[in-house]
């Protein structure tokens, strides 16, 4: 019906259109009104419209009007292709099959646009007359079964079915009784149920044991348990945290002041923690309505819309972030602790800034604890490698752990730092020194027992220096993996989002492969470039199928180094482009922007393949954001064998990123791989993180540093 009227719409359009170009062209719009009028009154015709070359209206049936408002899409692009274009719509709550077709003059010129409006609700009503009397036959036809079907088990099989199941409940009971001489038609089926009963029986001891298991050990971990959790580890001491990036940035937007919370796995994790027990959240103030939105004290309860818990800011001038930020902690500690071929710069002005920072660091978070009795304090990252040694020592009875979340190198990469020996001693400051894998932990006991003197047992790992004793333990972070059917982002199938991007991109592609990373040295990009073009080398037949497309996201530019090696990519992304793309395929997109984590998503569950190449990192929760975003089990995952989630992942095809040959056949591999071992080793992998996320990182580390002082 919907193809015939297709038919009767497109001959009474092209009849129609006739007229109305003679008319249009004479401008005799009278002419125009008659004729539309004329043939108004056709079956299940809304209405005729006749539009200039602007969509603006020119003739129009009555009923038309308040149904298409404006310039109906279909005809602007009618207009705009100069060619007819049909639509399947909604017009005010009215179906409606819409023709819009160009109007041309003698020369073939677009002068104007005609469009015709057909109502399409008697299709539905037929199809559910169709159904409903197709529906009614089957019910009665069912009807007359079941009735038959019921008065034959009534007759021949109630009574013996009653005697049966009170057999099979004595045996479900545990009891052993011989079944009645009547139910010897259904012998085959009593020797099946005694070795049922058998089973329930021990599947019943098997999932009370189950349950006791899981009552005291439950396996996934979330936020109201990690709160729980740690709320109980604490008994009734507060929590501190101390990060460089604060959860909550307040900036000007015109007249107004906007809130935004940083894409940030760590707030993830922290945040229910310390709104369950009212911590504090000490943190540089960089937005630019910071100093705005805090009290006299620098002080500020959030999340905004719920307060829970403080964030203390602390202030910094552009030359002490300058010096230690960019400077001793990106220029120096970064490129030294990652093994990534860029040469360390130590400045003896950066080491006093940073100095300095971490002594203000210290004295907010004093502030803070003043007047706690056992305070609890969780340290982040490279940035305050001196703070635990600074709470230390004016606050003894403080837990301290610190969590270095780059990689630490071996003793003698460590030893270019000019100040090795006040950095490994504000570290040791703390009860918990936390690495991603256990290879840092022992870099770090390795470097600690060359360069101090201290006591290192490797048996605990653990350092005593001074009558101190620091545990060193690996803690992998992870990321929040779960099954969440609100989930706006999970709605469309991997094959929608695949065409949806390929054609927002203006591409065309068969395959996609994905990479997201800050447009880092550490993080292999030319590396995997470099790869794809050696796949594309050995395997021409994915030539103008096969795009990867890089989200890099900009970062630390006032660098040089990074600044450089934003051309560089850029360069080798233009190289390979050009040597390969052919008509809209490029082998190489390269979006060189901030994406949100749900841009980000949208492209994990559209690739096939994705890429993590680092030269050295310490975990890398790309490798695991991807996994997590592929709720359809789908896609295959290339990692960096220097990685710490390789340790983790070992259902993804690891790779030397400096093996460009190897890691393109690794390109190739996935392409071409059986979907039932997607299927396996993704379904693997996301065990493996949902079993180990991010709520039970955090539960893991601040759960040991608890038990670490009631040990000792």
């Amino acid at each position: 019906m919907r193809r015939d009227l297709q038919y009767k719409a497109e001959a009474f359009g092209e009849s129609l259109a006739s007229n109305a170009e003679l008319y249009l062209s004479n401008g005799d719009n009278v002419r125009l009104e008659q004729l539309v009028r004329r043939f108004s009154n056709r079956d299940h015709l809304l209405g005729i419209g006749i539009y200039d070359t602007t969509g603006s209206s020119l003739v129009m049936t009555r009923e038309l009007g308040p149904l298409v408002g404006g310039t109906p899409p279909a005809l602007s692009t009618a207009l705009a292709k100069d060619r007819p274009e049909t639509r399947w719509t909604r017009l005010h709550f009215h179906r409606v099959y819409l023709l819009a077709a160009p109007l041309h003059s003698a020369d073939r010129n677009v002068i104007g646009g005609i469009v015709l409006v057909y109502e399409t609700s008697y299709i539905r009503s037929q199809i559910f007359g169709v159904w409903g009397r197709v529906f009614v036959r089957i019910a009665g036809q069912v009807l007359v079964i079941v009735f038959i079907t019921l008065l034959i088990l009534r007759w021949t099989l109630v009574g013996p079915i009653a005697r049966a199941a009170q057999w099979m409940k004595t045996l479900r009971t545990g009891k052993q009784m011989p079944p009645s001489a009547d139910l010897d038609f259904l012998l085959p089926l009593t020797r099946e149920i005694a070795p049922l009963a058998e089973g329930m029986q021990r599947a019943r001891e098997a999932a009370e044991k189950e349950a006791r298991l899981r009552n005291t050990n439950e396996s996934i971990w979330t936020s109201q348990r990690l709160a729980e959790h740690v709320r109980n580890k604490l008994d009734g001491s507060s929590l501190f945290v101390v990060s460089n990036r604060e959860p909550y940035i307040h900036n000007w937007q015109g007249n107004s002041i906007t809130v935004t919370v940083p894409a940030s796995g760590l707030v993830t994790a922290i945040e229910p923690i310390l709104c369950a027990c009212n911590g504090t959240w000490v943190a540089q103030g960089s937005g630019s309505a910071d100093a705005e939105t805090v009290d006299s004290n620098d002080r500020l309860q959030v999340p905004p819309d719920d307060p829970k818990y403080t964030l203390r800011r602390v202030w910094l001038s552009a030359a002490e972030e300058e010096g230690y930020y960019y400077g001793f902690a990106n220029e120096g500690l970064w490129p030294l602790c990652h093994m990534a071929h860029t040469r360390p710069t130590f400045r003896a002005s950066d080491w006093d800034f940073y100095n300095k920072v971490n002594e203000r660091f210290a004295d907010a978070l004093v502030e803070e604890m003043a007047g706690e009795k056992n305070p609890v304090v969780l340290i982040q990252d490279y940035h305050f490698a001196l703070l635990p040694r600074l709470i230390k020592d004016r606050v003894p009875s403080a837990r301290v752990a610190i969590f270095w979340h780059i990689p630490w190198p071996n003793p003698e990469s460590f030893s270019i730092c000019p100040w090795q020996r006040e950095i490994l001693d504000g570290l040791l400051g703390a009860d918990l020194i936390g690495f991603h894998v256990q290879a840092h932990c022992n870099n770090f006991l390795s470097t600690v027992d060359r360069v101090l003197e201290a006591r290192v047992d490797w048996e605990h790992f653990s350092v005593k220096r001074n009558d101190h004793l620091s545990s060193v333990l690996p803690f992998p972070i992870s990321v929040d993996l779960t099954e969440d059917a609100s989930d706006t982002t999970a709605v469309h199938s991997a094959e929608e989002e695949r065409s949806a991007i390929i054609s927002e991109l203006g591409i065309e592609a068969t395959f996609l492969g994905v990479g997201v990373d800050r447009v880092d040295y550490t993080k292999g990009i030319v590396e995997r470039f470099q790869a794809v073009e050696s796949f594309l080398e050995r395997h021409p037949r994915y030539q103008g199928k096969f795009t990867f497309i890089q989200i890099g996201a900009p970062t630390r530019s006032n660098i040089p180094r990074y600044a450089e090696f934003q051309r560089e990519v850029e360069f080798e992304a233009n190289r390979i482009n050009d040597r390969f793309k052919r008509g809209k395929w490029r082998p190489i997109v390269f979006l060189n922007r901030q994406h949100s984590h749900q841009e980000v998503r949208r492209y994990y569950r559209a690739a096939h393949v994705c890429l993590v190449t680092s030269l050295h990192d310490g975990m890398n929760l790309v490798a695991k954001e991807y996994v997590a975003s592929r709720t359809d089990e789908r896609g295959a995952l290339i990692l960096s064998r220097f990685t710490g989630a390789a340790r983790e992942l070992h259902d993804a095809i690891i790779v030397n990123p400096y093996d460009i040959q190897a890691t393109g056949e690794a390109i190739a591999r996935v392409l071409e791989m059986d979907v039932s071992e997607i299927i396996d080793r993704m379904r693997r992998m996301r065990r493996t993180v949902k079993e180990h996320n991010i709520y039970w990182w955090a539960g893991s580390l601040i759960g040991e540093l608890c038990e670490l002082r009631l040990k000792r």
